[in-house]
């Protein structure tokens, strides 16, 4: 294997569809385009040979054939959708093959900064979708999907409808199209060929989507930027597409805690990009100023918050029970009429936890066509940990034995709280025909509030605007979550040894384990009826949560955070000792040894890994000078090397 290829997927400057070579250097070209996004697909259906990767942006970028054949399927709405017009939605999927693109210094900086939530995904890629199609009157009970040629017809997307010439019934049997096969448009409801002779006229070349493939999670940005880039890309084709990825390429790096200006297409787009140190809003956050841009920017209040009021608008009455499903890792599916339902209602639940990080799997949109089909749907093993989106009711059937489902209905048009789902159970779920409801036997540990659902009446009734509605909501979730975690955050930190009993020249104490019953029996004194007023089994949900994969995943960070800041606190005291004094009665080994030592941990703390300071970091440094300058000549060369 050459070395290109061992290196993964690199960036070199070159046109579209051209290959090209070379080593990615954080100097290098497409470096700051990798800091936003992994590539550009352009995925087209064409109505005989099916789903295509026609495009991927830069062209060397490596894809394994299972990750071409999950974006191609997942691009397109399925034939249960209904898309009508611009659509937008996103979906995740599992890399393959371990990680391809080696992480520089600028990525962990950026993530060592950025809440835990927020962080890249090592092991999944984000598709960010844009899809459109429209309704041509010239064909009758025809739909035309608009891509970059003239109007196009509607055909279905990755399902077969078989139909008889006899009986006119049609039925699905799953898969492509093929080629000679009697199949039929979902739309027009008829056989495809049989629209009449001003049908032929119209028969697609190929269909397409424009997905955005990214590591990070700012469903908000690169929707803003699917919005124009798309639109003008299927207009214009590939020079568009190009002078696009020019221009990302010039973006500073999303540094957390900073307000960035994004120009793109004559638009800048103006975003603050989250850090650990913001305080949570109250209500939407405040726009930065902007009086010395031309043009004036387009502001994003966040790159990653979703319209949540909108989104639990037909679950309100239930938003605290799904909140526990979440926080204990339950597996979920979610049934929606489209993609864009499907893929916002997945996000925003798992991001109702938040500050927690969401420790399970999930896919924002998900199809019979992928690679994790067969994983996720055996019944041989209890359900996974996930939440998953989908439209199509095929899985109703599928999933039966799954605890929970979700079925959410047509989105309404904005005004009167919508319908709330009512609660149902597991046993009344229908294959296909199922009514929209929350399936499940689940029981709340903590008593609902009733109080925020009549807040949220009253605002609707005062027709406040949907982003205040979204303060009030998302507040209340943090409180929550902010309530649950805060006996945990106490007694972890009743798990770090105390400052004085770490001195310079011993290994620091180790933290002291995690014991549940002991956590459990300090609640009477730190538990969360101090913060929260909601009432109910708090044992019971705390003893549920420890066998949940989010207490592992807060454990472990958690662990991880303190560790490193008792190595931090360890290299601060062998900074502020007497060096001098202790060297004097060491051998070469030992003084070797800490030289070594003091190195890597130099080295930790100057890639973010460790919460140091600069003095320290200097003070560290000529530490090493002077340790190094005490030795024999001999082995001040092997220290440090001409």
């Amino acid at each position: 294997m050459d070395q290109g290829s061992a290196a993964g997927p690199h960036r070199a400057r070159g046109r579209l569809g051209a290959p090209s070579c070379g080593a990615r250097a954080p100097g290098a070209p497409w470096a700051r385009f990798s800091a936003w996004l992994e590539c550009v697909c352009v995925v087209t259906f064409d109505l005989e040979l099916g789903q295509a990767l026609e495009l991927v942006y830069p062209s060397d970028f490596q894809l394994t054939d299972k990750e071409k054949s999950s974006i191609c399927y997942l691009s397109f709405p399925d034939s249960h959708s209904g898309c009508l017009g611009d659509t937008q939605f996103s979906f995740r999927i599992r890399q393959c093959g371990g990680q391809r693109r080696p992480w520089h210094t600028d990525d962990r900086h950026c993530d060592s900064g950025a809440p835990v939530s927020l962080q890249r995904e090592p092991a999944h890629y984000f598709g960010y979708v844009y899809f459109r199609q429209v309704k041509d009157s010239s064909v009758k009970r025809g739909y035309f999907q608009k891509a970059w040629g003239p109007a196009l017809p509607c055909y279905t997307w990755g399902f077969l409808i078989a139909w008889s010439p006899t009986s006119g019934h049609s039925w699905e049997v799953g898969g492509t199209p093929y080629p000679g096969r009697p199949w039929m448009s979902r739309a027009s409801g008829v056989p495809a060929g049989s629209q009449g002779a001003g049908a032929t006229s119209h028969r697609p070349r190929a269909l397409q989507s424009l997905v955005l493939v990214s590591r990070l999670p700012f469903v908000r940005l690169f929707q803003a930027l699917l919005s124009l880039v798309a639109p003008e890309y299927f207009d214009k084709l590939a020079p568009c597409l190009e002078a696009v990825c020019d221009e990302i390429d010039q973006w500073p790096a999303p540094v957390p805690g900073q307000t960035l200006n994004l120009p793109v297409m004559g638009v800048i787009l103006q975003v603050h990009i989250p850090s650990r140190a913001d305080k949570p809003e109250s209500g939407p956050p405040k726009q930065c100023s902007h009086e010395n841009l031309l043009p004036a920017p387009v502001v994003l209040t966040s790159v990653h918050e979703l319209d949540l009021f909108r989104c639990f608008r037909p679950v309100l009455a239930h938003v605290q029970l799904l909140w526990e499903l979440m926080l204990l890792g339950e597996p979920l599916l979610v049934l929606a009429p489209s993609p864009a339902v499907s893929s916002e209602m997945v996000l925003a639940l798992t991001s109702c936890l938040q500050p927690l990080k969401f420790c399970c799997d999930y896919r924002p949109y998900f199809t019979v066509h992928d690679s994790e089909f067969k994983e996720f749907t055996t019944r041989t093993q209890a359900p996974p940990s996930v939440v998953l989106g989908v439209t199509n009711p095929f899985f109703i059937k599928t999933l039966q034995h799954w605890p929970h489902v979700l079925r959410i209905g047509e989105p309404k048009m904005p005004g009167d709280l919508p319908k709330q789902v009512k609660l149902k159970k597991p046993s009344r779920l229908k294959t296909l025909d199922t009514k929209p409801g929350l399936y499940t036997a689940y029981m709340t540990y903590l008593h609902r509030d009733k109080a925020l659902l009549r807040r949220l009446l009253k605002g609707l009734q005062k027709k406040r605007p949907s982003d205040v509605q979204t303060a009030v909501l998302r507040r209340h979730l943090l409180e929550l979550t902010q309530s649950f975690l805060s006996p945990l955050e106490h007694y972890m930190a009743s798990l770090m040894p105390l400052q004085k009993s770490i001195t310079p020249w011993k290994t620091p104490p180790q933290i002291h384990p995690f014991h549940q019953d002991d956590f459990l029996r300090s609640l009477e004194h730190s538990g969360p009826q101090l913060t929260c007023l909601l009432k109910g089994d708090r044992l019971g949900l705390y003893r549920r949560f420890f066998k949940s994969p989010h207490f592992d995943g807060w454990y472990r960070q958690r662990h991880k955070e303190m560790a490193q800041k008792l190595e931090a606190l360890h290299l601060e005291a062998i900074c502020e000792a007497n060096i001098e004094i202790w060297m004097k009665d060491k051998s070469e080994v030992e003084v070797v040894d800490l030289v070594l030592k003091l190195r890597e941990r130099l080295v930790r703390a100057q890639g973010h890994q460790l919460p140091v300071k600069e003095a320290t970091l200097k003070r560290a440094r000529l530490y090493i000078e002077t340790v190094i300058g005490s030795l024999p000549k001999d082995l001040q060369v092997v220290l440090c090397p001409p």
